[in-house]
C-alpha cells in the first residue's frame, strides 16, 4: 500500500511540475511547409508560456505517418506531442494497414486553425480562372498535372476531389513537401496546386505565382480578392486544411486536459494571434471536446473522397 501511495504521490508531483524538461512536438511535413510553419509559431509561444525548452522535430515523409506513428508509441507523459493536420485523417481514411490506429492511438487535444488551400499556377499559365481551368483540363484529358506535398496529403485531396467534382484527369506528381511542390508550379513544370496558405498566398502576391481561387465555402479574409473554387462552377466543393495537437492516446485524462487548457491560453494570447495571422493561417476557434468529436467525422468524410475518386494509396 504505502508502495502504491508513494508512486501515486510521485506522480502527482511530476503532473504539478508540468512541463519539469524540454517538450517534443514532432511535425511530419518538410520544413517550410505550411504545418512546418504553424507548428513553429507554436513552439516558440508555449515555449515562452511554459518558460521551457520546446523544440520542433521533423519527421517528413509518408504523408505525415512516419511522425504520427512515433508520437502514436511514445509515452503518454505530456512531453511528446503531434502537430498534424487533414494528412492524418486522411491516412486513417485510406489506409487501413498502418502500423497504428489514428483513432485509437492518437487523443485530439486542440484545433489550432483552419484555413483553405490556395489554387495556383505559373504566372504564365493560360488559365486565368479555376473555370478556365477546368475547361482546359477537359479539352485535354491526362496531359496536365497537378503537385501535392506527398501522397496522401491535404493538398493532394483536394485536388483529387476538385478533378472528381470537375470530371478532370490529370496526373497526380507528389514532392517532399510544399515548396519543392510550389517552386515547380512556379517554373511550369507542373500545372497546378492546391498550395497551403503560408506557402501560396505571399507567392500569388508578389507575383511569382497566380492564384486561381481558394477551397473554403466563403471567400478567403486574407484576399477577399480571390473567388472561391464553390464560384466558380463547382459550387459542392469545399476543403479546408485544418492543423491541430494530438498527443499519445495513453496520456493520463488530468494532464489531456492541462495541456489542451495551456494550449488554447497561448492561442489567446495576442501576439499568439498576431504570428499565426501573418502567416496567412485562418484560427480554428473550438475547444478540445468539440475537435476530438470532429476527428472522427473527419475520417469519415475522406473515406467517402477516396472510395468515390477510387483511390489506391501503397
Amino acid at each position: 500500500m504505502r508502495i502504491v501511495l508513494a508512486l501515486l504521490l510521485a506522480a502527482s508531483a511530476a503532473h504539478a511540475q508540468y512541463p519539469a524538461k524540454p517538450v517534443r512536438i514532432v511535425v511530419g511535413y518538410a520544413a517550410g511547409s505550411s504545418t512546418d510553419i504553424v507548428g513553429r509559431v507554436m513552439a516558440d509561444r508555449l515555449a515562452a508560456h511554459w518558460k521551457q525548452n520546446v523544440y520542433v522535430e521533423t519527421r517528413a515523409g509518408a504523408a505525415g505517418n512516419l511522425a504520427a506513428d512515433a508520437v502514436a508509441k511514445a509515452p503518454g507523459d505530456g512531453y511528446t506531442l503531434l502537430f498534424a493536420q487533414n494528412g492524418l485523417a486522411i491516412s486513417a481514411a485510406a489506409l487501413p494497414n498502418l502500423p497504428f490506429n489514428a483513432e485509437r492511438d492518437l487523443l485530439p487535444l486542440v484545433p489550432v486553425a483552419a484555413t483553405p488551400h490556395i489554387l495556383i499556377v505559373a504566372p504564365d499559365f493560360p488559365a486565368k480562372s479555376a473555370k478556365e481551368l477546368i475547361a482546359r483540363a477537359c479539352a485535354e484529358p491526362g496531359k496536365l498535372a497537378f503537385a501535392s506535398s506527398g501522397v496522401g496529403n491535404s493538398d493532394h485531396l483536394c485536388g483529387e476531389l476538385f478533378n472528381l467534382m470537375a470530371g478532370i484527369s490529370a496526373i497526380h506528381v507528389p514532392y517532399k513537401g510544399g515548396a519543392p511542390a510550389a517552386t515547380d508550379v512556379m517554373g511550369g513544370r507542373i500545372g497546378y496546386y492546391f498550395a497551403g496558405m503560408p506557402v501560396g498566398l505571399p507567392l500569388a502576391k508578389s507575383g511569382r505565382a497566380r492564384a486561381l481561387g481558394v477551397t473554403s465555402k466563403a471567400r478567403f479574409s486574407g484576399a477577399p480578392e480571390l473567388p472561391t473554387i464553390a464560384e466558380q462552377g463547382l459550387p459542392d466543393y469545399e476543403a479546408t486544411l485544418w492543423q491541430g495537437f494530438f498527443a499519445p492516446a495513453s496520456l493520463p485524462a488530468d494532464m489531456a486536459t492541462r495541456i489542451a487548457a495551456d494550449l488554447q491560453k497561448v492561442l489567446q494570447l495576442p501576439e499568439t494571434r498576431a504570428k499565426l495571422q501573418g502567416a496567412s493561417v485562418t484560427l480554428w476557434e473550438s475547444d478540445a471536446a468539440s475537435f476530438k468529436a470532429f476527428f472522427p467525422k473527419e475520417v469519415e468524410k475522406w473515406r467517402g473522397v477516396v472510395k468515390r475518386a477510387s483511390l489506391k494509396f501503397d
